[in-house]
């Protein structure tokens, strides 16, 4: 397997994740009472997630100069 194929798996997964937290902060936020805190932490990691696949996403691109 190369380096392309590990970064597709490893964006594929957090993908996933990024995808699975969305639907937690969703049920969470609709129960009431909700944990603030856990939400928050949810949202963080929903966001580092974000950064995470865009920069993977960044290295599959081909550098073009424009």
């Amino acid at each position: 397997m190369d380096e392309q194929d590990a970064i597709r798996r490893r964006l594929e997964e957090l993908k996933v994740e990024h995808r699975d937290l969305d639907e937690a902060i969703s049920h969470l936020a609709d129960s009431m009472p909700f944990d603030q805190i856990k939400l928050q932490r949810f949202k963080k990691r929903k966001l580092f997630l974000k950064d995470e696949i865009a920069s993977l996403e960044d290295q599959l691109l081909p550098d073009i100069i424009a």
